[in-house]
């Protein structure tokens, strides 16, 4: 009998026990580390932090839907990993020893490297369903007395959609409220442009991002390097493409939300030679770490090369799609290795984003992630709006019934009407 051992019971890790569940059968173990008993929909933090979602409806308790398909669950953090001696210390002191191990831990927070920002500074977040809650909380107040906003992303950064997704949603819940003309809005980012995102453009999101920016009365300034945060000042460093300085800014908020730059978790960035410098497991073309071949990684926690070089560092970003394509590798993989076979399985490494706008939104494609690629779009309607909240209940439902169904392939490939991705180079 093996023992799987999954650390991250988010995007990635909880279906990755359930597919492994179906691929393994009941003679092999499966045991999944998170650090809550809660699955948590991050996708839908944005409407949470303006009041249209509750945590709760966002969200799931794992302990049954596990415990029905025979997984062993521990809710509480890893807080080391021996890779020689094959065993994961969680929190308590407790070890679980494990024949195979996979990583879906998803990011640290490195809120740290710009003093002042982050919950515990002067900005908000919206990266996990505590900071979106916290900044829902922070908005009720900010409603009663209204000023400048800032929204954006700070150096390093990987994942802008999410602060896109915001700045429309504030827009259009402001615009409900008859409150918008009092709030000037600012968008402050380490791209090199508007809706580069990380991804060198989809299509041409540039012009498309420019201009829903200019239609929603929202400024903003790229190739921004954040260097500090006070009590209602954001100081940025504007760079040209050279990176050198152009213009410093000192700007003025009443509400704030940046996302930070990422690195790899404490308890995986320490093993040896499993990492890249930044704390990313570093894993060959079947998922499986470069050092370690019983580990295996998915999701943000993988190291993937910059799409290219900007005056102001930032990162590739991992979508849900990506990761997902991730997960069955390994699984299958897994399954290989059990059975004594080489493996064989390669993720396809496609970006599919569903961003909403609030009351429309932008669906972006891009395969392969990295240019040069294959297929390249970004559609604009209201359609997007509604597929991505269909989605959230689609997903949630599959969490809770423990279905193995790959979501965004059968879900979001469909809605775009373009099932020919799913075979897409990359």
């Amino acid at each position: 009998m093996a023992t799987v051992v999954i650390l991250g019971a988010g995007i990635g890790g909880v279906p990755c026990a359930y597919e492994l569940r179906k691929q393994l059968g009941t003679e092999h173990q499966i045991v999944l580390v998170g650090a809550s008993h809660r699955f948590e929909f991050t996708p839908s933090n944005p409407w949470v932090a303006v009041g249209w979602r509750d945590t709760a409806e966002t969200g799931v308790d794992l302990t049954k839907p596990l415990k029905d398909h025979g997984i062993g669950f521990e809710p509480r953090e890893a807080r080391s990993i021996d890779p020689v001696g094959k065993r994961v210390v969680l929190a308590d002191g407790r070890d679980i020893v494990y024949d195979y191990l996979v990583i879906t831990t998803g990011p640290k927070l490195s809120f740290d490297e710009v003093p002042g920002l982050g919950p515990s500074g002067f900005t908000h977040s919206i990266c996990t369903h505590a900071h979106a809650h916290e900044a829902w909380q922070a908005y009720e107040r900010f409603l009663q007395n209204p000023g400048p906003v800032i929204i954006g992303a700070a150096p390093g950064a990987s994942c802008f959609g999410p602060a896109y997704e915001f700045a429309m949603i504030l827009d259009t819940d402001l615009r409900r409220r008859k409150m918008r003309d009092r709030v000037p809005m600012t968008y402050v980012t380490s791209e090199p442009y508007i809706g580069h995102m990380g991804l060198g453009g989809v299509g041409d999101s540039k012009g498309l991002m420019e201009s829903e920016l200019r239609q929603h009365h929202i400024k903003w300034v790229t190739n921004a390097k954040i260097s500090r945060v006070e009590q209602g000042r954001l100081f940025a460093q504007e760079v040209d493409e050279r990176g050198q300085p152009v213009r410093d800014h000192e700007m003025p908020f009443a509400y704030a939300m940046i996302l930070p730059a990422f690195k790899g978790v404490d308890a995986v960035a320490a093993v040896p030679e499993l990492c890249n410098p930044r704390g990313f497991v570093l894993i060959d073309e079947y998922q499986r770490s470069k050092k370690y071949p019983e580990i295996y990684s998915a999701g943000v926690c993988v190291a993937i090369p910059p799409v290219e070089v900007t005056p102001v560092p930032t990162g590739a970003p991992k979508t849900g799609y990506m990761i997902e394509s991730m997960v069955t590798a390994i699984c299958e993989n897994i399954r290989a290795a059990i059975d004594g076979k080489m493996p064989a399985a390669k993720a396809t490494w496609n970006a599919i984003c569903l961003a909403d706008f609030g009351d429309t939104g932008v669906a972006f494609v891009a395969l392969p992630e990295i240019p040069p690629r294959n297929v390249t779009w970004a559609k604009k309607g209201k359609w997007v709006h509604l597929g991505k909240i269909a989605f959230e209940k689609y997903f949630l439902h599959k969490v809770r019934s423990g279905s193995v169904t790959p979501v965004y392939e059968t879900y979001v490939l469909k809605a775009l009407g373009v099932e020919r991705l799913k075979s897409g180079p990359g």
